[in-house]
């Protein structure tokens, strides 16, 4: 029976307590940039999911922020009740094009309302530090809702003692260098995915593609997954046109 300005208080001053607790027991501290790309209003922030920090670290930065999240988080005694009651967006992942129609639904409420929604094109955090191929859902609510997508990256954050089964998977791997102390997270410029390119209709997956290309540009080339190839195209690609434009 709590009200939801009051569960999302709750949230916020939980995920507040954890970083402060990371940064004085572990050492793990953070760094924001980006944050005068950030709108006012209703927006899409699209996030790259290194690790369990951005899934709590996002919230305190928004005044009403909701995530897309699986559902069994629900179930979480205590926790999913909060989620609940925070209005956040629990999509059943085997539930097929139904839940696709669910999310789009319920994104543009929210959206109405002045909400920001988290979403992590991903579906789940990386196994092996780079980025992971972006699923449909998170185009389907870009290119249907019209909102303004503010990319976000994370890196540093699978330095945080724990992460769970992923943490486990990536314990001995060789980490990339992130180029910084603790974890930074950077939001960069808000770009809008159009319904339509060339007089055809954009898929969501080519809207997906989109939101994870402009993740890969932002991040060192360590963190750039299955899309390192393609942003180290894009860039050789520059560097040729500057040359020929230089003769």
């Amino acid at each position: 029976f709590l009200p939801q300005g009051f569960a999302m208080w709750v949230v916020r001053t939980w995920a507040r307590v954890v970083l402060f607790l990371l940064r004085v027991i572990v050492g793990l501290g953070y760094e924001v940039r980006g944050r005068e790309n950030v709108p006012s209003g209703g927006f899409l922030i699209a996030s790259k999911h290194q690790s369990a920090w951005e899934t709590f670290a996002l919230v305190p930065l928004f005044p009403d922020a909701t995530f897309v999240i699986k559902s069994q988080l629900k179930w979480i005694p205590i926790w999913g009740q909060y989620t609940i009651k925070a209005g956040m967006i629990h999509v059943d992942r085997k539930a097929g094009t139904r839940a696709l129609r669910y999310i789009t639904d319920r994104a543009r409420q929210e959206l109405a309302r002045g909400r920001q929604i988290v979403i992590f094109p991903e579906g789940t955090r990386s196994v092996n530090f780079g980025l992971q191929k972006g699923f449909s859902g998170a185009g389907m609510i870009a290119v249907m809702s019209g909102a303004p997508v503010i990319p976000a990256v994370v890196t540093g954050s699978e330095r945080m003692p724990g992460n769970g089964k992923k943490g486990k998977l990536t314990a001995n791997l060789e980490r990339p260098d992130p180029g910084h102390e603790g974890v930074l997270l950077q939001f960069g410029e808000p770009f809008v995915i159009p319904r339509e390119l060339d007089g055809k209709r954009v898929s969501p997956e080519q809207a997906t593609d989109m939101m994870m290309m402009a993740l890969a540009r932002m991040l060192p080339p360590g963190y750039r997954g299955v899309y390192a190839d393609r942003v180290a195209d894009e860039a050789e690609s520059r560097g040729q046109r500057a040359e020929s434009v230089g003769q």
